[in-house]
């Protein structure tokens, strides 16, 4: 038996993609080194990619530590430096900065117990059937996976992960959930409910985008397409119309619908855009206090 044979009953699990080069995106804890030693074992391309936010003291030795498991895999290695300021929303400022800084394509070490914490997390922000749906496949190839499970790679692949300080840090809702919330709920139904939140998941995710398709059928610009379709249709032909990095709320989508309806002649939504009806279409305005360049071709 090979020395990593173990393994190849977890790699039959994940989901990475069977064409292109595979980026993974690595902070050197034991969730993201499993993602970048199960995709070299696929025999594709890997890079592995470092983001330095900055925020701790030990970043430089971190970017060391994933670049020598880089090395180890035969992976290539790509490190970005970010300079973060500590204070509010430092976990979405730190998330929103990483991911400008990496590859779109880039494939992330989060698993089933990031999938359980995040869906609660989206239930407390008063989230719909997305919220439930969670993460996607897309990006997540070792999303049906434990924690243990991909601290068991690292220990068979002889690999000592970076242990993340701020993991047990309560000031971020996240390690409240995987702490004290959800630990209370397994406690309540006399079961591990991570399962349960990820087959939750999956059946969300189907009707989702069934629903997705039949929305891209509603044309949001135009009032009498908003008007006759169904309100769930018009709202999720409306919210993809509308969306940037992030979705608009719910309160935004529904004064835009409003303005489809005829019972508002416009109205501002996120981001300094406004929504503005003439001759039965639906437009975006936007507004900027620093002048814009002209856009006119000569």
């Amino acid at each position: 038996m090979g020395k990593h044979d173990a393994l190849h009953p977890i790699l039959e699990q994940c989901l990475f993609p069977t064409a292109g080069p595979l980026h993974c995106a690595v902070s050197g804890g034991a969730d993201s080194s499993a993602l970048l030693i199960l995709a070299s074992m696929t025999g594709q391309q890997v890079t592995a990619h470092h983001v330095d936010h900055g925020l701790r003291p030990h970043g430089s030795a971190e970017r060391d530590r994933v670049q020598e498991l880089a090395e180890k895999v035969k992976a290539g290695f790509n490190a970005v430096a970010l300079s973060l300021e500590d204070g509010p929303n430092l976990e979405a400022r730190a998330r929103s900065a990483r991911f400008e800084a990496l590859p779109k394509e880039v494939l992330t070490g989060h698993t089933a117990d990031d999938q359980a914490e995040t869906i609660i997390l989206h239930l407390l922000r008063g989230g719909g059937l997305d919220a439930l749906a969670g993460m996607g496949d897309d990006r997540h190839p070792i999303i049906r996976l434990r924690r243990a499970d991909t601290e068991f790679v690292c220990r068979s692949y002889g690999w000592e992960p970076i242990e993340d300080p701020t993991n047990n840090d309560p000031r971020f809702r996240r390690n409240r959930v995987r702490h004290e919330i959800l630990p209370l709920m397994n406690d309540v139904a006399q079961r591990d409910i991570t399962p349960l939140l990820n087959r939750t998941a999956k059946l969300v995710q189907a009707d989702r985008d069934l629903l997705d398709l039949l929305a891209e059928q509603v044309d949001a610009t135009d009032a009498a397409s908003l008007a006759s379709a169904p309100v769930p249709l018009a709202r999720r032909a409306i919210r993809s119309w509308l969306r940037r990095e992030h979705p608009p709320d719910s309160a935004s989508v529904d004064r835009v619908l409003q303005v489809a309806l005829g019972k508002a002649t416009g109205t501002e939504v996120a981001g300094g855009r406004s929504i503005r009806r003439t001759n039965g279409k639906l437009r975006i305005e936007t507004f900027s206090k620093e002048p814009s360049e002209s856009t006119e071709s000569d």
